[in-house]
């Protein structure tokens, strides 16, 4: 049963409409810790909003949604606040703040989020972007480093609170296919060696392949199929089959 507890992340039933256009429909499933979730679909299926709904910058029309013990639909922006500290974000172009140096960006949430000291902060930020190969790029503007660069570095800023759960949104959408293998071993490196829950929504099959414990199918607004990629691969639904074929 889908209720929350065991899991990382759950989704209950949940189901969220823009005006007359229904983006998904009773959409139910659960990422344990640990666990690598690849999300699949076709463009307008519904991807995206499902990691807006996890973080709670929409709520569901209908169904719950759980991140770890919490039913986080209902909660107040305070206790919210608290929820999203257990979480980090890879975004499509990193989201950096332009007007700040890479230390800066990392320090931010460090500093603004948690109770640490610079002191503490300092050794944080260093860990981190040594484990994402930046580390000599501390005093760097986000203008000056690559696309590859720029992705590493959105994913040491979503690591610095060490976050149970993380959710990357296209982690290598224009990026070719060297860096993008970089950055799902950079993942895959972060669930195995602190039991990190990821969820991935990505066109790509060769990283989903590589990444996804497990494998879900949104289409339509509708979860059709949801297993390993060997079972996507023989999957009862055309639509499913054809997203995992490259």
């Amino acid at each position: 049963m889908i209720n929350g507890r065991g899991s990382a992340v759950a989704f209950d039933h949940v189901s969220k409409s823009f005006g007359t256009k229904q983006v998904l429909h009773d959409v139910s499933f659960d990422v344990r810790a640990g666990e690598a979730l690849c999300v699949l679909g076709r463009s307008g299926t519904g991807k995206s909003v499902t990691l807006k709904l996890i973080v709670s910058l929409i709520k569901p029309d209908q169904g719950k949604i759980w991140v770890e013990q919490d039913e986080i639909t209902h909660l107040a922006e305070s206790e919210l606040s608290r929820v999203r500290r257990k979480m980090g974000f890879l975004f499509q172009d990193a989201a950096l703040f332009d007007s700040l140096t890479l230390y800066e960006n990392l320090a931010l949430p460090l500093l603004r989020l948690t109770g640490k000291s610079q002191e503490e902060a300092d050794l944080i930020i260093d860990k981190v972007l040594h484990q994402v190969g930046l580390a000599g790029d501390k005093k760097t503007m986000p203008s000056e480093l690559s696309g590859g660069m720029r992705k590493r570095a959105g994913l040491a800023r979503a690591l610095v609170l060490e976050p149970k759960i993380l959710l990357a949104d296209e982690p290598s959408s224009g990026l070719d296919r060297i860096t993008s293998s970089e950055i799902d071993d950079l993942l895959l490196m972060q669930k195995q060696e602190h039991n990190t829950a990821l969820i991935v929504v990505t066109h790509d099959v060769r990283g989903a392949k590589r990444l996804g414990d497990r494998i879900v199918v949104l289409d339509k607004g509708r979860l059709i199929a949801d297993g390993s990629f060997g079972q996507i691969e023989h999957s009862d639904s055309e639509v499913a089959r054809n997203l995992v074929t490259e």
